[in-house]
C-alpha cells in the first residue's frame, strides 16, 4: 500500500527531487488504516503520507489557509482528494520513510501539488474543486463560497 501512494504521488506530479535547500524542510510520516466494511470486515489496508504541517512557518512556507467551524459536513470518498491541489509557495519536504533514494540522501522533495498535513491542503483542494465545478456549469454560493449549485432544467445539484 505505501508503493501504491508512492505510485499515486509520481502518477500526479506531486513533486520532484531536488538539492536539500536551507528552507524549512518539513518531515514526513506514514499513517496506516484498516478500512472496513458495515460489519467490521478488514476490505483494505490503506496508507497516506503525511506531511507533518506542524512545522511549517507562516509567510515561508504557507500563506492563508481554510478551516471549517461547526459545520455539519457529509463525506464522499474522493481518492488522493489532496493530491490534485496545486500549491504556490515553494514547500519542501524529506524524502518519505523506507523510500529514501540511496544515492541522493541529501535530497528533499520539493512539492507541486499539497500533501495531507500541509496547512495550505485544504485550500488547494478547494481551489481545485471550484475551478472544475465552474467548468462543469456550477455557480459558487453567494452566502457560503463552499457550496456550489447548477441547474439544469427544472432540477437543481447541489455540491
Amino acid at each position: 500500500v505505501m508503493q501504491e501512494e508512492s505510485n499515486n504521488f509520481t502518477q500526479n506530479e506531486v513533486w520532484s527531487l531536488v538539492e536539500h535547500s536551507k528552507q524549512n524542510i518539513i518531515g514526513t510520516k506514514w499513517v496506516f488504516r484498516n478500512k472496513q466494511d458495515e460489519h467490521g470486515v478488514v476490505t483494505r489496508n490503506k496508507a497516506r503520507l503525511v506531511a507533518q504541517g506542524f512545522t511549517q512557518i507562516e509567510g515561508l512556507d504557507f500563506g492563508e489557509t481554510y478551516a471549517s467551524n461547526a459545520f455539519k459536513l457529509y463525506q464522499m470518498d474522493v481518492k488522493s482528494a489532496f493530491l490534485y491541489g496545486p500549491i504556490s509557495e515553494l514547500v519542501y519536504v524529506e524524502q518519505p520513510p523506507g523510500f529514501e533514494d540511496p544515492k541522493l540522501l541529501n535530497h528533499v522533495y520539493k512539492l507541486h501539488k499539497a500533501l495531507y498535513g500541509l496547512k495550505q491542503a485544504p485550500r488547494a483542494w478547494y481551489e481545485c474543486l471550484k475551478d472544475f465545478l465552474q467548468r462543469k456549469g456550477f455557480e459558487i454560493g453567494k452566502a457560503d463560497p463552499t457550496l456550489f449549485t447548477h441547474k439544469v432544467k427544472n432540477d437543481i445539484f447541489v455540491c
